[in-house]
């Protein structure tokens, strides 16, 4: 489901939530979820843990459930929320 190089994610949640009214935490942007998937794709595939597994099912069930819904106006609600999880519906 994560069709997006680490980089395209963390360029996007810098981005995306840049300013001081949207990011939370600063240096760290983006939702939790978008950050735990960007720390997913930065780790080696032999240090992965039984909580990241979790992460992956998640980000999976949520890119389902969005992609089932029908599309907001022009789709780019949906789309920017789907490429905070490392999704771009406009990938093949």
């Amino acid at each position: 489901m994560v069709n997006r190089t680490s980089q395209e994610p963390a360029a996007w949640l810098r981005t995306r939530y840049a300013g001081q009214e949207s990011e939370a935490q600063p240096g760290r942007p983006g939702s939790p979820a978008g950050r735990q998937v960007l720390e997913l794709l930065r780790k080696w595939r032999t240090d992965l843990t039984v909580d990241d597994v979790q992460v992956m099912y998640m980000v999976v069930d949520s890119v389902n459930a969005r992609q089932e819904h029908g599309p907001d106006t022009d789709g780019t609600h949906r789309r920017h929320r789907l490429m905070a999880l490392g999704h771009d519906p406009l990938r093949a």
